[in-house]
C-alpha cells in the first residue's frame, strides 16, 4: 500500500451548483486520489483545514468518451468524497490554504 501525504490525498476542491447546495448541510466536496481510503480522507481533512469531520462518503465517476474538433476522446475516471462535518465547523474552499 502505497504512503499518500495529506496533499496527495486531497486533489482538489470541487466547486459546482450542487457542491455550494450542500456546503448548507455542513458539506464539502472534494476531488480525492484514486488510491485514498476514507479514513485518509478523514485525516487528510482534519489536518489541512483545523476542523472535526463526522463522516465521509466516496463516489467514482466514469469517464466518458468524447469529441473534440471530430477526434475522438476519453475523460479519465475521478474520484470524489463528500466530507460532513460536525455541527459548528466550516471550511471556505473559494480561499485555499
Amino acid at each position: 500500500m502505497s504512503k499518500l501525504t495529506e496533499y496527495d490525498v486531497i486533489v482538489s476542491p470541487v466547486i459546482t451548483e450542487k457542491s455550494t447546495l450542500a456546503s448548507e448541510h455542513n458539506q464539502v466536496v472534494f476531488n480525492v486520489a484514486p488510491t485514498a481510503t476514507k479514513p485518509q480522507i478523514k485525516t487528510a481533512v482534519e489536518k489541512l483545514f483545523g476542523v472535526k469531520v463526522k463522516k465521509v462518503n466516496t463516489l467514482v465517476r466514469k469517464g466518458k468518451s468524447k469529441r473534440f474538433r471530430g477526434i475522438l476522446g476519453r475523460q479519465s475516471d475521478v474520484k470524489k468524497a463528500v466530507v460532513t462535518l460536525v455541527d459548528g465547523e466550516n471550511i471556505d474552499v473559494t480561499t485555499g490554504l
